[in-house]
This record gives structure tokens, sequence and C-alpha cells, in this order.
């Protein structure tokens, strides 16, 4: 069988054509040797098939390798017996747009993990309006008035709809919401058999809040970057394989039943489908044969599918999908590229691979070009070892990727970890390794990395929370410059005015507990000597924004923190070297009020003017920020 065709480069920019139209084949040349770290570099590639004959037997051939006596692991397991699917979603970002870039605007935008790359979130505003979807309503809100001026009831009569997240993507007059669709009978939708899925919703603002368009499709979303006028959403899929629910028989014989499912299955259950529409028009398709590629190696687990919306359009269209089969579960964009990225499966070997497995994770990266509109264009593929936290990992500069990685195991037993920073440049079609830092936290894993153009600070924990600065000002050679070690973690790093970062995470004791939330504010001016100069902590408190940086703002104008801190909101204001607190913002949500600490948490702040608004499932408050004092309360009715 023919494994690939090699396409041909001009200019040093490689055309991939798989993925721009018909079947033709993306492959780069292996990268040959160790990298700098002395760890062996596996080749990584994108490789379309010939036909769906050939989709159909390379897809039954890594299934069948990964089959064990229950199933697929991961996501295929929880869609064989009847659950929804639920991909792994990683809304990780270092600081962005609202926090940093925004000092002179009368609003404040998501805290985006790269300028020109939007990233969806459950409340966006352009300072003429507050748009957000709470409880499965989309609701937009006057800042001036103060008031409710539009409402539209998305759940369509599934309560369970209400329980979810659902997140939105805010353009002109247009809004995108990303959402998951509950189960439904298979007559409901025939060419969707699967319980739920992905579902879009193209949402009208000019007048009274309209649904202009919809679109679903098999699988669940990872996540979507808004670039210009064009958003695209990551979706992953797992293969639609109906495996026996029986525990008769021993391992082996559950195994070979399974495996005859896979025999039988046609190329269908790989490839998802959709439905769009748009006023009264129903459309229904699935992605085609020739838009799926592959890597050299993969489990036949599931699907990462990427689509194409231009939001100044009244419909949402087919999404112009391109598909690999591939477990890659994190999104990294810019204002002009598209990274998706993930473990990579382990080679075949015989031994079933659903045991575990002691070899080391190595992490796949596919890089997409997005500068112009609609579909993404495939441009080079890369392999790092270790394991990535999130999308923080990954930042793009000066025609470089870096990439924060942590390899070993990370146990009580003795194992040793460590973590390094690798350096990758695009040589025609492949991300090939230029320079390593390593040996960061020997026995520890990363908890969070920020980069500043040419610098990078990666935080390491096991007991304690060593800093590091990094020097990547030459690709070829990163160092580094300083470290500081202190007790606790910060899980989320963001740069301040004058030379100053600060860190949302833990304070913890000498053997590695912790004890509540903390905010440090460190000086990095000399790179040679981090230092802390201040610390705000809550003994056994929590916050959001150590998971999810969206629930984090600064205002550089003013010094304004607003952390979500357990249900509510604490005003921090950082002036000098000092941080200190204003006050703390809660929503009513019934009943004895000494309960407030367990109720709907507030989940995001943003200003619009002088006036801070957040949010939770309750409703949304105006705040004074210079001394939290409430303005308004709107109820989420």
């Amino acid at each position: 069988m023919k494994r690939g065709t090699k396409v041909a480069t001009a200019g040093g920019s490689l055309v991939a054509l798989a993925l721009l139209a018909g079947s033709m084949t993306v492959t780069q040349p292996p990268p040959t040797g160790p990298d700098t770290a002395g760890a062996p570099m596996v080749p990584v590639g994108l490789v379309s098939f010939d036909s769906c004959a050939d989709a159909l037997t390379e897809l039954r051939a890594a299934a069948t390798a990964s089959v064990g006596p229950y199933g697929l692991p991961g996501d295929v397991l929880k869609a064989a017996i009847g659950g929804a699917e639920s991909a792994a979603r990683t809304f990780a970002g270092a600081p962005g747009d609202a926090a940093g870039r925004d000092a002179g605007a009368d609003y404040s935008t998501t805290n985006n993990h790269e300028a020109g790359a939007d990233e969806p979130d459950l409340v966006k505003t352009d300072g003429r309006r507050i748009v957000t979807v709470t409880g499965g309503v989309l609701r937009v809100v006057d800042p001036v008035s103060r008031r409710v001026t539009g409402r539209l009831d998305l759940a369509g009569g599934h309560e369970e709809l209400r329980w979810q997240d659902h997140r939105l993507l805010l353009l002109g007059d247009r809004a995108l919401v990303l959402g998951e669709d509950p189960p439904r009978p298979a007559d409901a939708l025939r060419s969707i058999r699967r319980p739920g899925g992905a579902r879009l919703l193209l949402i009208g603002l000019s007048g009274r809040p309209v649904v202009l368009g919809t679109y679903r499709i098999q699988g669940s979303t990872v996540d979507a970057r808004l670039t210009g006028d064009t958003a695209r959403v990551a979706v992953r899929s797992s293969a639609r394989l109906e495996f026996p629910l029986t525990a008769e028989g021993t391992d082996q014989v559950r195994t070979e039943r399974n495996r005859e499912v896979i025999a039988r299955a046609g190329v269908e259950a790989w490839l998802p489908e959709y439905e769009w529409t748009a006023g009264p028009e129903r459309h229904t398709g699935r992605v085609g044969c020739d838009r799926l590629s592959r890597p050299e190696r993969m489990t036949g687990w599931s699907t990462l599918t990427v689509l194409s919306f231009d939001l100044t359009r009244d419909r949402l269209g087919d999404g112009d999908p391109v598909s690999v089969a591939a477990d890659t579960d994190t999104v990294y964009g810019t204002a002009t590229s598209l990274y998706l990225a993930g473990p990579r499966p382990e080679p075949i070997t015989g031994k079933p691979r659903w045991r575990p497995s002691s070899a080391e994770p190595v992490t796949d990266i596919y890089q997409f070009d997005t500068a112009a509109p609609g579909r993404p264009r495939f441009l080079a593929a890369g392999s790092v070892p270790g394991r990535l936290i999130n999308q923080y990992a990954l930042s793009e500069w000066a025609g470089h990727l870096r990439v924060a990685t942590t390899t070993g195991e990370f146990r009580d037993d003795g194992s040793e970890s460590e973590s390094a920073v690798r350096v990758l440049r695009r040589d025609d079609g492949t991300l090939l390794p230029v320079g390593v830092v390593g040996g960061l936290g020997r026995g520890e894993r990363i908890y969070s990395v920020r980069y500043l153009g040419p610098v990078a600070y990666v935080v390491t924990f096991r007991q304690t929370d060593p800093l590091y600065a990094l020097d990547l000002a030459d690709p070829a050679a990163p160092v580094v410059t300083g470290e500081l070690k202190i007790t606790g973690y910060s899980a989320y790093l963001h740069p301040l005015p004058e030379g100053r970062l600060l860190g949302v995470g833990q304070e913890a004791d000498a053997r590695g507990r912790t004890k509540g939330v903390q905010v440090s504010l460190f000086d990095v001016r000399d790179p040679g000597r981090p230092d802390r100069l201040d610390q705000w902590h809550l003994p056994g408190g929590w916050s959001h924004a150590e998971h999810d940086p969206h629930a984090f703002l600064y205002r550089p104008d003013t010094g304004l923190v607003a952390l979500p801190v357990d249900a509510g909101v604490r005003l921090l204001r950082v002036s000098g070297d000092t941080v200190s607190e204003i006050g703390e913002v809660t929503h009513p949500v019934g009943g004895d009020s000494s309960r407030r600490r367990w109720g709907p948490p507030v989940r995001r702040s943003l200003v619009v003017g002088d006036v801070l608004w957040t949010v939770s499932e309750a409703g949304l408050r105006a705040t004074d920020p210079a001394s939290a004092r409430s303005l308004a309360w709107i109820a989420a009715t």
C-alpha cells in the first residue's frame, strides 16, 4: 500500500495539498540524531490517505492494536457505554490583551494568551454591551443603564443544558456560542446517532438576540480562536465503535470480540458527521477522506477536526473541515498560527496498548497557517520529549516555537523527573530542535510558564517553588539566568509594568502541603536575582484563576487585581512594591448567608469605564473598584 507522496516546496514554503484540496500527502523528512538535550527525537509528520479504502485499512489496524478487553482507552470507552464524550479541555493562557495591552481602553477584554487571537469565554464586552451565557441563557446588558436589554434561552427545553458551561466569541453584532448538544433520539437527527456532540450557535445581536444558524458535529469542543473575522473551532471526536458490554470470558476472549467489532466497522466510524442550519435550511454532511490526514503513528482512538467560520456572515455553513487522526488535546494560537499538540501514541510492540507502559512520553506538535481567512493550511510538525502542562507551555516568538515540558516520573517512590524548555525552528515542513535548557526542578514538575519575548519564567514544585528565569534570546543557546526558591507555588504568572511579575497559586509548608491561596509580587528586573517583594495570603482559600486565567483580571492603569477566591472576588491593588486588599465582592445566593462561601461562585470580572462587573450563575453585579462598594445588582432571571 502506498504510504504517502512527498510534496515539493517552493521558496521555503511547504504547500500542504492534503489540507487544501484533494487527497495528496504531506510528509516531511524526520530529524536525524538526538536533540540538543541528548534525548532522541522521534519523527513526526502528517500523511493523507490515498483513498477511503486505505483510510479504513489503516484506521482499523491502529484501533485493533489499541483495543483491550474493555474497549478503547479514554473517551472511546465512555462513548461505548453510552456516556457523553468529554474531551480534555485545557484553557490555560499566559496573560494577554485584556490584562497588559489595553491600558488605554475604557473596557477590559478576555485575558487571552496572545494578542490577535481571541479566546472564547463565558462573558464578552465591546464597551457598548456585556454579553454573557449562564444557566443556558444568553443575556445582553447595557453597562450605562445597568439593565438587561436582550435575553435568549439557549436550552431549547433541555434542562441539562442549564448546568453546562457555554463559551462565546464576539465580533461586531455576531456572537458564536460554543456548547455541547444533549443526547437525542436517533430519529431526531438521523445522520448523527451518537449521544450528544458539539453544538455551535451563531447569534445576531443587532436587535433582539436571535439564532441565525446552528452547527452540530460528533465530538466535543476542545478550544477555539478568533483571528480577524474567522473563528476556528477544534473538535475532538472519538471512534464510534459499539463494543459488547459483557463480563463473560477472559481478557483475551473479550479483546478478540472487540477486535471483531473493529473489523466490521466502516470508515464512517472514524469520520465525524455534522449538520448545519440557516433559518429553515438544514444540511448534513461528513468529513471526507480527502480532508483527513494522519501522523506516522496513530491509535485509532480519536480525530481532531478544525472548523472555520466567517462571523461576518448570517450563516455558519459546513465549517470547511480538516481533520487529523491524532490524539491532540492542547490548542495554542497566535494571530497567524494555530498549533495542535498532544501525547504521541506508543509504538506497536505486541503488548496491548491498554496496559500501562513505562515508555517515556513524547509530545507531537502540528503547526497550521491561519494568517488568511478560511481553512487553515498545514505548515509543519515536530516532537519534544515529555508532557505539556497546557497551552502556557507553548510560545511563538521571532520565528521560533518555545516548548516547556516535564520528563520522567513524578512519584513519591524516588522516581526522578525534570523539566526543560526547547526551542524549535520550522524548516521545510519540520519543527527542528535548535536549542534546549534542561535540568529544571529535578524531582518536580512544571506548574506554570510565562514567556515575555526573549525571556521565560518557569515554576516547578514538589515541596518548594523554584521560580526560574531563562534567557532565550539566542535560540541555539538558551540559559538559566536566575532562580528563586520559596515555599508554595504559582500556578499562573502575569507580567506587570516596571519589571515585576505577579504569581497566583498556593502557599505551602516546608513539606509541600498547601495552606491556601497566595498572590506573590516578584521583582524580575535583574534576571540573575529574581526576588519576591510582597505576598497576599488567605489561609485555606482557593482561586479558580489557578487553573483558568480567564478568571483573572489586572488593570495596569489603576493596579487593580480582581481575583476569584472561594465563592467571591477579592479586589487587590498592586502599587509599587506592595500588594494590598481593597475588599471583597460577593453575589447573593439566598438562604443562610453564612453558607455564602459554598454558593455559586463569582467566576469572571471585567471593567467598563470606571465600573467593575462580576459574573456568576446568580447574576451580574456592578461595583466601584476603588472601594468594593456595590452599585447595582442584576439577577439572572
